[in-house]
This record gives C-alpha cells, sequence and structure tokens, in this order.
C-alpha cells in the first residue's frame, strides 16, 4: 500500500506559508492545507529528498512529520472537508453536504490524496475565471488535473470534448471517480507529466506551477493556435512578470489577470 509523508511547519506569516508551498509544489508536494500559523504539507514518501526539503524550509522553523497510509488520509480529509462556494457561479462540495440553492454549477468532489477542492486560492481563481470564457463546442486539456473539477467544470459549461491529464496514480483515480459523480461524459483521463503527441486544443487549463509552466511552455504553444487560450495559475504574485515573459516570448498575449490571497491567475490568448 502506498504510504504519504504528512509534514507540519509552523510558519511566522500567510506570505511565508504561500511561498513555501510555491517552492514545495516544485519538489513534489502536491496537497496542502493551511490552519492558522500552520501549514501541513504532503507529498508520496518514495518521492521525498530530505535534502530538497531542507534547501526550501529552513532549520529554525519547527517541522514535524508523520507517515500516513492512503486509507487513514481519505478518513481525515473528507471530515474536514466543507463546501467551497465562488459566488453564486460555481460550488465545489461533496456528496454528504447539502445541496446548494441558486447557485449556477454543483461540482461534486471526493478529494481524497489529490489536490484541486478549491480550498487553496488557486482552484478557487481558476475556477472564477472560467466564469468569463466561453468553453461552448471546445477542446479542452486541463494539465494536472489534480481532482478533475476544473475539466468537470469545462464539460458542465458545454466544451465539446475534455482531455485530463496528471501524473500521479491517484489523482487519475480521483477524477475518474469525480467523473462519475457529476455524470460527465465527454472527459476523457489520461496519466502522464508531458504534452507530446496531443492534438491541437481551444483552451488549456493548467494550474501547476511555475517551474512546470516553464518547462512545459514550448509543449503548451506547440498545441495551440492563434485564437486559442491558456489559463495558469499556481504561482505567486512576485512571479508574475516571470510568467508574462515566459508566455510572450512563446507569442501569447495577456487578456486578464485575477489575485487572490497573494496567489494569482493569468488568462493568455495565442496571437
Amino acid at each position: 500500500m502506498k504510504k504519504y509523508i504528512k509534514i507540519d511547519i509552523q510558519t511566522s506569516s500567510p506570505e511565508q506559508e504561500d511561498i513555501l508551498v510555491a517552492s514545495l509544489s516544485e519538489i513534489q508536494f502536491y496537497a496542502f492545507e493551511q490552519k492558522g500559523n500552520q501549514l501541513f504539507a504532503y507529498i508520496n514518501e518514495a518521492d521525498y529528498n530530505d535534502n530538497k526539503f531542507h534547501e526550501i524550509v529552513d532549520k529554525s522553523l519547527v517541522v514535524s512529520r508523520e507517515i500516513i497510509e492512503d486509507t487513514n488520509w481519505n478518513a481525515q480529509w473528507e471530515s474536514d472537508f466543507k463546501p467551497v462556494r465562488i459566488e453564486d457561479f460555481a460550488i465545489i462540495r461533496a456528496a454528504f453536504h447539502e445541496p446548494p440553492t441558486e447557485i449556477k454549477f454543483d461540482l461534486l468532489i471526493t478529494p481524497k490524496m489529490s489536490f484541486g477542492t478549491g480550498h487553496h486560492a488557486t482552484t478557487w481563481l481558476m475556477v472564477a475565471q472560467m466564469e468569463h470564457i466561453s468553453f461552448q463546442d471546445k477542446k479542452v486539456l486541463d494539465f494536472g488535473t489534480g481532482t478533475g473539477v476544473l475539466a468537470i467544470l469545462a464539460e458542465k459549461l458545454g466544451a465539446a470534448e475534455v482531455l485530463a491529464i496528471d501524473l500521479d496514480e491517484w489523482s487519475i483515480n480521483n477524477t475518474i471517480e469525480n467523473i462519475h459523480h457529476n455524470n460527465c461524459t465527454k472527459i476523457k483521463v489520461e496519466q502522464r507529466d508531458n504534452l507530446e503527441g496531443l492534438k491541437q486544443q481551444d483552451i488549456i487549463l493548467a494550474n501547476i506551477n511555475l517551474n512546470i509552466l516553464d518547462i512545459s511552455s514550448v509543449s503548451i504553444s506547440a498545441i495551440q493556435t492563434a485564437g486559442s487560450l491558456l489559463l495558469t495559475s499556481g504561482f505567486l504574485q512576485k512571479d508574475v512578470a516571470a510568467m508574462e515573459n515566459i508566455f510572450t516570448g512563446k507569442n501569447y498575449q495577456k487578456i486578464s489577470q485575477m489575485e487572490k490571497d497573494n496567489w494569482v491567475t493569468i488568462l493568455f490568448e495565442k496571437m
């Protein structure tokens, strides 16, 4: 049975937490909880590298860690999972929550080990931005799908077909389960860590991190044509200029930007 490491870091400010989340995401940590002055970070035990961890996390910080089984995680996560509402546009909830009223899109998510419940600012931002994009009859790629929540919303917004990809097996299994819960029929799921060989995509949803977006920028550009849209998040306000440089250099133009809790989402259009 796969095991995970849960690390508890005592932080001094929300800004420090945001920087830690962004940095740890780049060394294969992919689930986080922020409670008061505590940051909980999760990683597959097999992926953990202590030297890389301490290059990011100052040894002066109070850190504790424990090994958890995936089944133990499920019970803990589900017990803590609260609905997330993005104004009157969408709600992200579990099946055991009361159905919403006066909401356009009801998204049922069983989160488990996957990232993307809406509690993190980047998922909230991506969903909020998607309200202002036309998905009708579009081909959509959800790059780093996590729970599949963005892919599910894309179908509900009228996408003709959606490809949801992730490198983590748990995310793939979780996405398939969530697709079923939401009665979606137009989403294909693949376990992969690159975009090689994919067909042209009208819209790419990429809530990952700055490093992966940079590495993948050539591949992203190769599967989009003029007028295609790229919605990105997973980076901090301080990284906006770097993101703009990466994609304007690939012939994209910035259309809009949103911020929440020091995190940013940028919508680009291919020129």
